[in-house]
């Protein structure tokens, strides 16, 4: 899938670097640059892909997913707003469904700036009646940054949902998650982890201890992946497992084996954006091969 994005026909050149396409129903911003290449979708400002230069994709994203509008795109990172999980309908907020605007662009020898716009709406206030306005902002070199500012007055829990690309889910182990967490397939009760994360099947976890820095170890691309967390209280860990995972129709039977998600959330300690305090929530990537 990652291929079939970088040759798509362009629909509109905006800069050397930048163009835009569409995949499927979806128009998609296209990145093509000497030391990166990476795709938004518009619909969510959901980054699809980003892969530095000499590097294996680092998101992952299911070869199953419909690119369609209105559906979610399982895979990449999803912005989970202004709910998570199935607090409300649609399940994760509606953000990830809606348009967003691309207004503003840059780029140098290093990267490509870009900003994504959503302003609430008819049909966003008949899910949630308050007045916001949420700015997405993506640094894409061999680091990728996300940002996610919210204006507004009203509490909101979130997440930036990172779907990873990995070797194995069975030979991963994830680093500085803490001890305490929630677990969501024991029904939400509360434990505790002493070592690294290890994955032996369907895992849906809630740590509210996390440390700000999260390594994902994986010995099978022989690389590590930095996940930094910015104004977070809670990370998030999930893969489905064989059951799960062959149920669902968005992904394939084995997909699970491929992807891992380390997410950055504000469950616990919600959101709030009041007059000209906006909400923020943010994340850097970045991938090193392992010595």
């Amino acid at each position: 899938m990652n291929e079939k994005i970088f040759t798509l026909p362009i629909t509109e050149q905006l800069t050397p670097f930048i163009s835009q396409r569409n995949l499927e129903e979806l128009p998609v911003i296209v990145v093509s640059h000497p030391k990166v290449r990476a795709a938004i979708a518009l619909q969510g400002a959901h980054l699809l892909t980003w892969q530095p230069n000499g590097d294996e994709p680092v998101i992952w994203l299911s070869n199953n997913t419909p690119f369609q509008k209105g559906i979610a795109i399982r895979g990449g990172v999803p912005i989970c707003w202004p709910w998570f999980g199935p607090a409300g309908h649609p399940s994760h907020g509606f953000a990830r469904n809606q348009p967003w605007q691309l207004t503003a662009h840059d780029e140098d020898e290093n990267s490509v700036i870009l900003a994504f716009t959503l302003k609430d709406n008819e049909q966003t206030r008949k899910l949630w009646p308050h007045a916001f306005t949420l700015i997405a902002r993506f640094r894409l070199g061999e680091e990728c940054e996300i940002e996610l500012e919210s204006h507004g007055d009203y509490q909101a829990t979130a997440a930036l949902h990172s779907y990873f690309q990995i070797g194995n889910i069975s030979t991963i182990k994830v680093t500085g998650l803490g001890e305490h967490y929630i677990d969501k397939v024991a029904n939400g009760i509360e434990s505790q982890q002493i070592s690294d994360l290890v994955f032996t099947g369907q895992t849906d976890r809630i740590y509210t201890q996390a440390t700000a820095c999260n390594l994902i170890q994986d010995p099978v691309l022989q690389r590590t992946i930095e996940v930094n967390h910015q104004h977070m209280s809670d990370v998030i860990t999930w893969n489905p497992g064989v059951k799960l995972s062959c149920s669902m129709a968005d992904m394939t039977d084995d997909g699970y084996k491929t992807m891992v998600c380390v997410e950055t959330g504000r469950i616990s300690k919600p959101l709030i954006a009041s007059g000209e305090q906006p909400a923020r929530l943010a994340v850097k990537f970045r991938s090193r091969k392992n010595s």
